[in-house]
């Protein structure tokens, strides 16, 4: 069993209330520079690099200490695990991920702080270079089967290797599938593709060749997809028009949701709101230039999303996105500045947002502490998530 699906399984269990999740205490305090209270185990890069660009993105430099956290954490290959507790130690490669790589590539080529970081970046991409797959696209770990999430980080991270974008195409359902899941991707398990919101998402933005940061589009573009009346339609597509087929999935479904994707957890009975891939979708109906679309489903989490995204640096962190994807202000979305509550979270900036913490603020960042294990909880089920596919769609769930 590799590590995403060690991950994925204690994740699992944690939702169903079959396991204790630890969370960082005294006795094993969390490293400095790092955002977030939580236990890092499983999300450390991760929501680093999420935080980095995010707080990039709005104009704040993050503290030299944040960067040095996330540049120290590479093993000497080039590749980056999930999270290396002892950077004195060699890494184990089987610990190395290519969505850890790619998205501190990511971050550390937004920041451009070329002294610090060309190096760190030349070495990361070299390694994902080196660990692609013979069909053009990456698995989570090196050796796996090629996945369309861990191919659209990587994609994000090296625009060089824009000709993997056709890779993509594999995991989509075309004209063979139920009408209602054509232009959606899937997520490969036991050797059979799943409809997989998350996996649509990562894969709409990595086939046009986009990253996580997105800039806001002047126009509006209506995705479309082809018509079935040709059996290979969906297979004449160029990279471009799988990813608009993608989001004429995505739009069909956040529409369906009043503005948002829907999920069933594991244990549960019915649908409940899925912030984390509605972000996610977001972002890439912003990258095809789906304006409309994206802003409607940003305006819903800007409402909706306060509880989920507390103290999560990831979760806060694809709302900035999603908010700089869709030409939104991060610091007031629905009432709530986005940007000064992750700033709250990791050390002080270097050039921070001029507003000081408010009382609210810093009850919340106190409240944090309280409440790390939950939010230990949620950030681990998050990136486990990533393709693996527990979330099922509610619509599914119907179906079945």
């Amino acid at each position: 069993m590799n590590l995403r699906r060690s991950a994925a399984a204690l994740a699992a269990a944690t939702v169903l209330g079959m396991a204790a999740v630890p969370a960082a205490s005294a006795d094993t305090p969390l490293p400095p520079g790092l955002y977030g209270t939580g236990d890092p185990t499983y999300d450390g890069v991760w929501r680093q690099s999420y935080a980095l660009l995010a707080l990039d993105t709005a104009g704040v430099k993050p503290a030299d200490s944040a960067v040095a956290w996330l540049t120290g954490q590479q093993c000497a290959d080039g590749g980056f695990p999930s999270y290396r507790a002892d950077t004195s130690k060699a890494c184990d490669a089987k610990t190395e991920d290519t969505n850890a790589t790619g998205i501190a590539v990511q971050a550390l080529t937004a920041l451009g702080d070329k002294a610090t970081t060309d190096t760190v970046v030349k070495k990361a991409t070299d390694w994902l270079t080196s660990v692609r797959n013979k069909d053009g696209g990456w698995s989570y770990n090196p050796g796996g089967a090629s996945d369309p999430n861990s191919t659209g980080v990587v994609i994000g991270a090296q625009s060089a290797v824009r000709e993997a974008s056709d890779s993509l195409k594999a995991f989509q359902f075309g004209c063979d599938a139920k009408a209602a899941d054509r232009g959606a991707f899937g997520y490969p398990m036991n050797g059979k593709l799943t409809v997989n919101a998350k996996a649509t998402a990562d894969a709409v933005r990595g086939a046009h060749g986009a990253g996580f940061v997105v800039a806001p589009s002047t126009t509006n573009v209506v995705a479309t997809a082809p018509d079935c009346a040709s059996p290979d339609a969906y297979k004449k597509l160029d990279a471009d028009g799988a990813a608009s087929a993608g989001g004429a999935y995505l739009t069909t479904q956040l529409t369906a949701g009043g503005g948002h994707l829907t999920a069933v957890t594991p244990g549960a009975d019915k649908p409940t709101p899925d912030y984390g891939t509605t972000a996610d979708a977001v972002i890439a109906l912003a990258a095809i230039h789906q304006r409309d679309t994206a802003k409607t489903s940003y305006d819903w989490l800007a409402k909706n999303s306060a509880t989920w995204s507390k103290g999560n640096p990831a979760a806060l962190s694809q709302l900035i996105l999603a908010a700089h994807a869709t030409g939104n202000d991060p610091r007031s979305a629905g009432g709530a500045d986005l940007v000064q509550q992750l700033t709250n979270l990791g050390p002080k900036p270097a050039a921070a947002a001029s507003a000081s913490p408010s009382p609210s603020d810093r009850t919340e960042k106190k409240d944090d502490k309280s409440s790390s294990a939950t939010w230990w909880i949620v950030g681990v089920f998050f990136v486990a998530s990533i393709g693996v596919g527990f979330l099922v769609s509610g619509r599914k769930k119907k179906q079945g």
